[in-house]
């Protein structure tokens, strides 16, 4: 049977839940701010240069999705699914640059769907298609890391050409180039790249700064003002690098100490719960002094609260992606290359992560981020330093059986 971990939803999607708390200002001057980039630049050279419940998944012998009818050179379209608020658009909200001015480019149609609410209610959405070996109508998908390993451990991710792919291959940063759930990025590109960072409100905190684990499970002063996330692979993984284990590599028993340790925080109420985005409330009004937390929102609770602060532990910090595959079955696999590859460009990926807020996960993007806006460029949420970067640690892929082991170990903690 498909596990049904407690669910990340999509750091772009508190966007909306980000205007109800800052009654829109932050997003608004991030939309205002783009508008100095232009998109002359977009319209320049690169592409157009460019030449589980009982149901078998329906692969080849080498674990790749079979190639489908390429349809790409007959027909100028693609449709790519995606989460809501993970697109640049226009300052009057009536238009997608990027995408449009991909299309001028190309002569490519992109029809943009923000069907993706959560990762398990997605994939049961495409499941039937993938297992079937049909269509899914959709040429590009965007899921996050442990999604996007389970699809292609299934065969269900069509394994992507390098040759429409030049800037991507060129430009992915080193942090992101071969995670071991896809060696090599043979099957996916990442979208953005998501850190796990403490945020902590320091007129909360009575001026203190927070910046371990360990004074979030064992702080007196914090106790019941504390939360973690309901994503699994973020709360348990900063606890197993606060115990001095790499979640790249951890062991069933050093997942069960990281699971004690949270365990005896939640016994002694000194966590007051586990949340999704929903964090951002209570923090910003100092309901929660402090947090696990995803940098996206971080960046933008700061632009309307000046007493909100991160710290990247001693320890580390963990790192997911939000990825981008082309399923089995779809119609229009090159398409959906050169769109991958188009936002492997520094302007285009500039504007981008200034309207979304995560990390970039393209090299030399630092100079046109600058262009838009100083201060994003000079951010190490959305451009880590090699400081920072050194710091990351990605939790790693696990088999089926531990997926629905350490899933239900988890969600009797946080009482799921």
């Amino acid at each position: 049977m498909e596990s049904h971990e407690p669910e990340r939803l999509s750091p772009a999607r508190a966007a909306a839940m980000r205007r109800s708390l800052t009654s829109g200002r932050g997003a608004l001057t991030r939309r205002s701010l783009l508008r100095a980039s232009g998109m002359g630049a977009l319209a320049l050279g690169g592409i157009g240069a460019l030449g589980a419940c009982g149901i078998p998944p329906a692969r080849r012998a080498d674990g790749d999705a079979a190639a489908s009818d390429d349809h790409s050179a007959k027909e100028k379209e693609l449709t790519f699914s995606n989460w809501t608020e993970y697109m640049d658009v226009s300052e009057d909200e009536k238009s997608r640059p990027t995408l449009q001015a991909f299309t001028r480019r190309t002569g490519i149609t992109v029809k943009y769907t923000e069907d993706i609410n959560d990762n398990v209610e997605f994939f049961g959405k495409i499941k039937p298609q993938l297992a079937a070996g049909q269509d899914t109508g959709r040429d590009l998908i965007c899921v996050t890391d442990w999604l996007a390993a389970r699809v292609i451990r299934l065969g269900w991710a069509q394994k992507l050409d390098p040759a429409n792919l030049p800037h991507a291959f060129a430009n992915v940063s080193a942090q992101f180039r071969s995670p071991d759930w896809d060696p090599g990025r043979a099957h996916s590109y990442p979208w953005t790249g998501i850190p796990t960072v403490i945020a902590y409100n320091v007129k909360a905190t009575g001026g203190r700064k927070v910046d371990s684990i360990t004074q979030l499970l064992d702080d007196p002063k914090l106790k019941g003002r504390v939360s973690f996330l309901s994503e699994m692979r973020d709360s348990v993984g900063m606890t197993l690098l606060d115990l001095g284990k790499d979640p790249g590599t951890f062991t069933d028993a050093d997942f069960d100490a990281a699971i004690g340790r949270l365990q005896k925080a939640v016994d002694r109420k000194q966590i007051r719960r586990f949340t999704g985005n929903d964090y951002t409330a209570d923090l910003s009004k100092g309901d929660i002094a402090a947090c696990v937390a995803w940098a996206g929102d971080v960046i933008q609770l700061q632009a309307d609260n000046p007493d909100i602060r991160f710290a990247i532990p001693a320890a580390g910090y963990i790192t997911s992606s939000d990825n981008l595959l082309v399923p089995a079955g779809a119609r229009h696999k090159t398409n959906a290359e050169k769109l991958i590859d188009y936002y492997y460009e520094p302007p285009v990926a500039a504007r981008l992560a200034a309207y979304i807020n995560y990390v970039c996960p393209v090299d030399g993007v630092r100079d046109e981020l600058a262009k838009i806006d100083k201060s994003m460029a000079a951010n190490t949420l959305i451009l880590p330093d090699r400081e920072m970067a050194a710091k990351s640690r990605s939790f790693r892929s696990l088999s089926a059986a531990e997926e629905t082991a350490y899933e239900e170990k988890f969600a009797k903690l946080i009482g799921a």
